[in-house]
């Protein structure tokens, strides 16, 4: 085994009151791929500030390599003495590095380099700092919530950087599939200390529930010898005092343990407050565009979306997803076609840039309105200290500004609103925003559970897998052009069916090609030799558009079966073999045009 190149050890450190870190460790050697989880407020961030010298811990031994080379990607950059990203980005290169490292990372982050760091958004600033850090490809590199802000599709280029990557990492990310697919080893932070898992997040939490529930067992044991103990000592047959004392010390030092056990911290434990039934029919759709100067954003699209769905929309950064989201919603008008929401609706709405959220308001006061001390969940009168227990808030919290919260405290707080008022509607932008992974289940389960209807932007794929019903995404998905396609099922059955007509396409081209040359050249020069077309070829004229009418309506049959939204979860089986038999027969019909095509051609040059 390696030796490490970094090493924290019964790491200590506390802001007063209970300790933040209470004999925390981590361990690095080269090549290890560690995510590093716990729940929001548990120390992840401080313990890779630690890490990166950028905090110093209490107590503790702290060890870096000298001759290693550490990259921390930081939360806000500072661009202060930088004109250009490109020059933020390179001032991370060492002597030796390769400035062309830089252009390579910014152009797949989506920067030319020439932008002025006072003009970026969040998320290109964090972009630029990805480029910064990854360029030198340092011995250690040490992220924190890398993913945030980023599309889907940078996402999984970032998830293959990291992955054939040489350095050594250490990542806090809340993204499932992300740590899934990076991490080779977990490293579990609850309650001040850690524990290491040798295998990657795939099979934390398993491990995790395994390790609490093995930790009730030892707790229960525990109170059971102090019963047997304090049963002893009540009745026991007296023996020498001695030996009196040491089992009454023995007795006080469990009683200890058993009174300072701290168990995990609880989860959230909420539902949407009921509200009316909406009508059936929620959101129609019809024909509705939205052009920004000479770009599309949105190009001729129909959705109808009945009660009861949970719809994804997904893209890259840019493409219009909240914009089409606020046209289906009522929030903004489309430039042509007509959008009509059902009856009922009460609509409770996330938005991604938490502008809800004033810094200087109390929790108390937002959560009522400012109307006292309660509020009315599901019709009842709740005290809000009480309520906002559920969402892991402390009473003392009550009269905190917001402006002290951080981002996962934010994004609870205002899922602690949407929960209390009455909803049939769900409209959430970015939902799983800074939750941690225990906050995600409780949304998950919600979203899924809700009797309502959903539309929700994300760009956490597992959270869309668990979820959405029906996935609205760019037909071209590296260069969005304004037009939008829904597909049954999540993210994953998106890329399926994506790839399945890809595919399907692909097969029908090349066999097209293969046949046209002999077919075309031996059935023209026949026909031109004799001035007039054959007997089959005439044939094929006056029959081809009958079969070419036919597939046309097998192929509308099965769009309509496939119209059907509850189809793939009902019976995922026949929706796939119905998006099969339609790529054939769109395949097949493809062929027949073009060959009725040819044919007329040739008959107007024989006859012309």
């Amino acid at each position: 085994m390696a030796p490490p190149i970094l090493k924290l050890d019964d790491v200590f450190l506390s802001f007063g009151g209970t300790p933040l870190l209470a004999g925390a460790a981590l361990q690095v050697e080269p090549g290890d791929k560690i995510c590093l989880v716990g729940r929001n407020g548990s120390g992840k961030s401080t313990l890779l500030k630690i890490a990166a010298g950028l905090v110093e811990a209490q107590s503790g031994e702290v060890f870096r390599h000298p001759s290693s080379t550490v990259r921390y990607l930081e939360q806000a950059p500072d661009f202060a003495s930088f004109k250009t990203v490109q020059a933020y980005a390179e001032a991370g290169l060492g002597p030796g590095d390769d400035h062309y490292r830089v252009t390579y990372l910014l152009s797949h982050l989506g920067l030319t380099g020439e932008e002025d760091p006072k003009n970026l958004s969040g998320g290109e600033a964090r972009r630029a700092a990805l480029a910064r850090v990854l360029a030198p490809e340092p011995d250690i590199l040490l992220l924190d919530e890398p993913t945030n802000h980023l599309d889907l599709p940078t996402i999984e280029w970032l998830e293959g950087e990291l992955q054939k990557s040489r350095s050594a990492l250490v990542l806090i990310s809340h993204d499932r599939r992300f740590l899934e697919k990076v991490s080779t080893a977990t490293v579990w932070l609850d309650r001040g200390t850690s524990r290491r898992l040798d295998r990657g997040f795939a099979h934390f939490e398993a491990w995790r529930d395994q390790v609490l529930e093995a930790e009730e067992l030892e707790q229960h044991k525990l109170g059971k010898a102090i019963e047997r103990e304090e049963h002893w000592l009540r009745y026991g047959v007296t023996a020498r005092r001695k030996r009196n004392m040491r089992r009454l010390g023995e007795l006080q030092t469990m009683r200890s343990q058993y009174r300072g056990h701290k168990g995990p911290q609880g989860t959230v434990q909420a539902t949407v407050s009921d509200a009316q039934e909406s009508g059936k029919l929620v959101i129609e759709a019809e024909k509705i565009t939205k052009t920004f100067g000479d770009r599309p954003i949105v190009t001729p699209f129909s959705i109808r979306v009945h009660r009861g769905d949970c719809i994804g929309l997904v893209g890259p950064n840019g493409a219009g997803k909240t914009t089409l989201l606020k046209m289906l919603t009522g929030q903004l008008a489309p430039d042509s076609g007509t959008v009509k929401l059902g009856t009922n609706l009460e609509i409770a709405t996330l938005d991604q840039k938490r502008e809800d959220l004033n810094p200087e308001e109390t929790l108390a006061h937002y959560l009522t309105d400012g109307r006292g001390e309660n509020l009315l969940v599901n019709g009842e009168q709740r005290h809000v200290t009480g309520y906002m227990k559920e969402f892991l808030f402390q009473p003392e919290q009550a009269r905190t500004p917001i402006r002290s919260l951080s981002g996962g405290e934010r994004a609870r707080l205002m899922l602690a609103r949407i929960m209390s008022r009455p909803a049939n509607l769900l409209i959430l932008d970015e939902p799983t925003n800074d939750l941690d992974i225990e906050t995600l289940d409780l949304l998950q389960e919600i979203v899924a559970g809700f009797p309502g209807t959903v539309i929700l932007v994300s760009h956490d794929r597992d959270f869309l897998d668990r979820t959405v019903t029906s996935t609205i995404a760019p037909a071209v998905p590296d260069a969005p052009d304004g037009r939008w396609i829904e597909y049954a099922g999540g993210y994953s059955d998106m890329l399926a069916q994506r790839k399945g007509a890809i595919e399907e396409r692909r097969k029908a081209e090349k066999a097209a090609e293969r046949a046209k040359p002999q077919e075309t050249a031996a059935s023209s020069e026949t026909a031109k030799a004799k001035g007039k077309l054959s007997f089959k070829q005439k044939f094929a004229l006056e029959n081809l558009p009958k079969e070419m009418a036919k597939a046309e309506a097998e192929i509308a049959k099965r769009e309509e079966r496939m119209a059907d939204p509850s189809l793939f979860t009902r019976d995922p089986t026949t929706f796939n073999q119905l998006a099969a038999e339609m790529e054939k027969l769109r395949g097949s019909l493809t062929k027949m045009e073009e060959e009725w095509l040819e044919l007329e051609m040739l008959r107007e040059e024989l006859e012309g």
